[in-house]
């Protein structure tokens, strides 16, 4: 090897994903290198240009844009970039350019191919992409804010168990049993707290010395133990239990003991976040295992409510949740049913392809097949995965679509010629019942496989939609279907069904409305984009919309989106399952206002969208 190879060497060494590469795969990389240097200010990567290589940044600083030319990330040593391309079509999806003088090493797309086909860890860290890590960092960042800034009392999940001191070891341990908990705290007659007492101390304290079980509860105890008050910070908890050794710290409210946190706690709320619940789903061996993670989704969720998290953040967070459990699932499917007789591509559909899910959301899905695929002979084998992944998801708490818009339906599971005929007749000869049954489609996303052919159906709507005014008028007139809940006095009309009287169902008359509107504008302009914010961008760079028409409906959204995301995440923290009906007396003046405003804007831009494409 070469001196400037073994330079090269040396700096994978000490940048991710490389440094995880074994020895010999690392070598390989290095001797597959190339080097390029840019000037500052120049054009490294142009939108949609042929892509044949990861770049990688050896020296300087590179920026790179969304397409409307808003910076999406900036890139200094070690950054990599292009991934996004390589793994959708071998096209450059964000343009790049040098910030300052810059080297770039090149990895061949063939390498980038094999490295992400035989190393798991580096195929999870660039599918995620640069703006996950983006996102991943300043959670981090976050996190350990948190913890400085968040208080003990975000931490108590129950009410403490006690015991009096006339107690003995036996009826502790039997109630700790009982209770599932690893610590007591001990009551004097007046209720004040007088020790503490654990399973370390039944252990070390009763069963080593040789001690009766009827001993005393008092005798073993850790009398006047060391406390902490409930609106201290995390922080400070942590610090008084490696100050003083504690596994159990016993937290109070004016002298009252109102519970009892460990070191797990303080784990278990850092482990919180969708970073760490994504690495866990790719760690689980089974369904069963999968299914367990259910309750840290939910505390994702939950969490990054309390942290003042937008719409944006918290949809993408749990969009890429969804995304591991139906990849997890399709990597434990094929290791059971053995490998595809031919290549396939599985689709997220709707809010999940949008990054725009929720915790209440069902499962929308398809399966694109490889042309050669013959039912005879292969369909056995894609319905039994279909299966598994339905199946799956539903024992994940993605419930199944009720509309039967899933693989495991014939209908969505056809060979990419015939999902291409799909697009071509819903679009050339549109039909209100067809159009209706066939939206969802128009939001589609690769999560496994052959990823590129939904980039190419994608594609392909935005070149044929935008011709169509036919097409677009039927889109049009579905989407006003759906109304917000405004009276002619501008006063909330609730449902009335029966079920969920007096409530707003604040998906089918809010949100829903929003992404029906502006997903037929962004037809219109030729957009790629799923997201209804990304779609938003492209469309005020568009100027279809009046002037300031495009800022209202983003902030209109998100105040609705919000709505929603705060009622389910209320109803995890009361144990209660979420929904979508939200109950106006229980919001405050304030967000009653806000909300009638937002669907006011709502109103106006269906009024709008009905004239403009004469529906």
């Amino acid at each position: 090897m070469e001196i400037e190879q073994i330079e090269i060497l040396e700096f994978l060494k000490r940048h991710s994903p490389f440094q995880e590469l074994p020895a010999e795969q690392l070598q390989q990389v290095a001797l597959s290198i190339d080097i390029g240097y840019f000037k500052a200010g120049s054009d490294i990567l142009r939108f949609n240009e042929p892509l044949h290589a990861l770049h990688l940044v050896r020296s300087g600083a590179v920026e790179t844009f969304r397409r409307n030319g808003d910076l999406y990330n900036r890139l200094s040593e070690g950054g990599i970039f292009a991934e996004q391309g390589l793994l959708r079509g071998g096209k450059v999806r964000f343009p790049a350019s040098a910030l300052e003088d810059t080297l770039i090493y090149f990895i061949p797309d063939k390498v980038f191919q094999q490295l992400f086909d035989d190393n798991e860890f580096f195929a999870d860290y660039v599918q995620v992409g640069d703006s996950e890590r983006r996102k991943t960092s300043k959670a981090s960042i976050q996190a350990r804010a948190d913890l400085l800034g968040a208080t003990v009392s975000t931490l108590l999940s129950r009410e403490p168990v006690t015991i009096t001191t006339d107690a003995n070891v036996w009826q502790a341990a039997q109630l700790m049993t009982e209770q599932n908990v690893s610590s007591l705290l001990i009551l004097d007659s007046q209720q004040h707290l007088t020790g503490i007492i654990t399973d370390k101390d039944i252990r070390a304290r009763l069963v080593a010395p040789g001690l009766k079980s009827e001993t005393a509860v008092t005798d073993i105890m850790s009398a006047n133990p060391v406390t902490i008050e409930q609106q201290q910070y995390i922080f400070e908890a942590m610090m008084l239990m490696l100050r003083h050794n504690l596994h159990h710290l016993p937290v109070v409210k004016q002298q009252q003991a109102v519970g009892v946190i460990a070191i797990s706690d303080i784990i278990r709320f850092e482990s919180q976040n969708s970073l760490y619940v994504v690495s866990r789903i790719f760690r689980q061996q089974t369904v069963a295992d999968l299914q367990a993670l259910v309750p840290d989704v939910h505390a994702c969720f939950v969490r990054m409510v309390n942290e003042d998290a937008n719409s944006q953040m918290i949809g993408s967070a749990m969009a890429a949740i969804g995304r591991s459990f139906k990849q997890r699932l399709l990597e434990l499917a094929e290791a059971e049913l053995g490998p595809p007789p031919v290549p396939y591509c599985f689709l997220a559909l709707g809010s999940m392809a949008r990054d725009e899910q929720l915790v209440l959301t069902d499962q929308d899905n398809a399966l694109v097949l490889d042309n050669r695929f013959d039912p005879v002979q292969h369909d056995s084998y894609f319905q039994q995965l279909a299966t598994y992944v339905s199946d799956g998801l539903a024992a994940c708490g993605y419930t199944y679509c009720t509309g039967n818009v899933m693989a495991t339906n014939k209908e969505w599971r056809q060979p990419l010629k015939v999902w291409q005929d799909y697009f071509d007749s819903w679009i050339e000869q549109p039909t209100a019942e067809r159009l209706l049954q066939s939206s969802i489609f128009f939001d589609i996303d690769g999560v496994w496989g052959q990823t590129q052919w939904a980039s190419q159906l994608q594609q392909r709507v935005s070149n044929l939609a935008s011709k169509k005014p036919l097409f677009l008028a039927s889109m049009t007139r579905n989407a006003l279907n759906r109304t917000p809940p405004l009276g002619f006095f501008k006063d909330f009309v609730m449902e009335q069904d029966g079920k969920q009287n007096n409530s707003l169902n604040i998906k089918r008359r809010g949100t829903a409305p929003f992404v029906d509107l502006i997903r037929v504008h962004a037809l219109a302009i030729g957009s790629t984009e799923s997201n209804s914010f990304g779609r938003l961008q492209d469309i005020t760079a568009a100027a279809v919309l009046p002037k300031g028409r495009a800022e209202d409906l983003r902030d209109a959204f998100e105040v609705i989106a919000m709505t929603r995301i705060r009622h389910q995440a209320a109803a995890l923290r009361q144990g209660s399952e979420p929904d979508n009906n939200v109950l106006p007396e229980q919001l405050s003046e304030f967000e009653r206002k806000h909300l009638k405003e937002a669907f006011q804007v709502l109103n106006n831009a269906q009024k709008f969208m009905k004239f403009h494409f004469k529906a």
